[in-house]
């Protein structure tokens, strides 16, 4: 597995204790329905991985950053605060 994608899901598995795979992630993190069953680890990726590896996760799972931008803007409004990939694509 990736450097990246190491370093992502160990993030984001951390913080729940799950155990997601790199593929499950990114199905989650572009799935717009994430922000209305706040899902936990899909928001642990936009607010708790560092920006830069939240990119280079985009584009070694192929994930469209407009679809993960769309996401993390909706996960915004509802945590109250600003989010990385808010304000991308």
């Amino acid at each position: 597995m990736p450097i990246v994608a190491v370093k992502v899901l160990s993030t984001v598995n951390a913080a729940y204790g799950t155990t997601l795979s790199a593929e499950q992630l990114a199905s989650k993190i572009s799935d717009p329905a994430g922000a209305v069953s706040f899902d936990r680890s899909a928001f642990s990726f936009f607010s708790e991985a560092d920006e830069s590896l939240q990119i280079s996760f985009l584009d070694e799972m192929h994930v469209d950053p407009t679809a993960a931008s769309d996401l993390g803007r909706k996960f915004s409004v509802l945590a109250g605060y600003p989010l990385p990939l808010a304000r991308a694509a």
